[in-house]
């Protein structure tokens, strides 16, 4: 029998029992101990930690974080035995370009709430989630890398009747894009990365032109990624029976990788409805699992051809650790853009910035 992928209308209902179970983990939470003065050095401080839980439980309000979600037109739809959930918000043009926007961990389809209505006016967005993230669980079946997510949303632009459109990621969604742009190059207008990882090849030459700034930042992503990457490519079953039972631990886990990688102080609600959605869809464990794929698939560490689709950077200059020239070898980029503003999760950080980007990208290649 043919799979039924026809899109399924979605609304995000939270359980009252739901929240109450959370409260009441948080108000039972079993603090550790904590060395004098380290600071953020050996991980996320207790007294943030504590903070933040204090808030999440007395004053955090998730109805209207749900009010809020439930204004966009969402979906789920089956492909390639996955659910994948995704919003669709159509342009008042008719003729606007679709544009598909992905996030990466540890966020969520939450990153581009600011940037919708700066965007819409010029874009048909499709906003989804990634299998394993919140509303695109629980994965079906291991396997689940970075070009065969990329796989999937190709069937899901095909699915939604587009012929031609852009895509836009960041994180996780700066590896899935670029695989759409060479899986389906001849439909795909442009990709747009706010991340780019693009790593040596062993050309002495190609590596003698670097600058300084660029072998700094190769030693500075070693240093920023080797913990959190170590434990989810490796261990993120066991890491799951932690972050799923324990609201805490969860906040915790996020809330460094928010303090290391965000330019500054994010909205503290957004932030928390954010972590929320981990929490009510018990996915901590089954978004980890993108960094297993990715260190165990063969074929992601193979040389690829150059991609031939149109590939535009936007980069926070201190909080990026591009190499231009590696990302030049590996993709047909024709705009790269730095500023010294926001972070990694540049969409909810700079929202004004982040639309004028992806619009002066996409409207250079008309």
């Amino acid at each position: 029998m043919a799979q039924d992928n026809t899109p399924v209308p979605f609304r995000v209902d939270v359980p009252q029992s739901e929240l109450d179970d959370l409260r009441a983990r948080l108000s039972a939470t079993r603090w550790p101990a904590e060395l004098p003065g380290v600071g953020w050095d050996r991980g996320t401080p207790l007294a943030h930690v504590k903070e933040l839980a204090d808030y999440w439980g007395s004053g955090f309000d998730w109805r209207a974080q749900e009010r809020r979600l439930n204004e966009l037109p969402q979906f789920t739809a089956v492909i390639d035995g996955q659910r994948i959930h995704f919003a669709h918000i159509r342009s008042d043009d008719p003729d606007a370009l679709p544009l598909m926007l992905l996030h990466g961990w540890p966020g969520s389809f939450l990153e581009f709430l600011d940037v919708i209505e700066p965007l819409r006016k010029d874009f048909h967005l499709v906003i989804p989630s990634i299998p394993g993230f919140t509303f695109s669980a629980p994965l079906a079946e291991s396997g689940w890398t970075a070009a065969r997510i990329a796989g999937a949303f190709v069937q899901l632009m095909a699915l939604l009747g587009y012929e031609r459109y852009g895509v836009q990621g960041g994180d996780t969604g700066a590896f899935v894009a670029p695989e759409i742009g060479h899986l389906d190059a001849e439909r795909v207008a442009g990709v747009h990365l706010s991340a780019v990882l693009s790593f040596p090849a062993g050309d002495e030459e190609e590596d003698a032109r670097l600058s300084d700034v660029e072998r700094r930042r190769i030693e500075e992503l070693d240093e920023a990624t080797a913990g959190y990457v170590a434990i989810q490519s490796r261990s993120p079953q066991t890491l799951a029976y932690g972050l799923t039972d324990s609201p805490a631990g969860l906040l915790a886990w996020i809330a460094e990788i928010f303090h290391r990688w965000a330019g500054g102080p994010v909205d503290r609600d957004r932030f928390l409805a954010n972590v929320t959605l981990y929490w009510l869809t018990r996915t901590a464990g089954s978004s980890a699992q993108v960094y297993y794929e990715q260190s165990n698939d063969p074929a992601a560490w193979m040389p690829k051809p150059r991609g031939t689709v149109p590939t535009g950077v936007l980069l926070a200059a201190s909080h990026e650790y591009a190499i231009r020239p590696y990302a030049e070898r590996d993709h047909a980029i024709v705009h790269w853009s730095q500023q010294e503003t926001g972070g990694h999760f540049f969409a909810l950080e700079e929202p004004e910035l982040f639309a004028e980007d992806v619009r002066a990208f996409f409207h250079s290649l008309t």
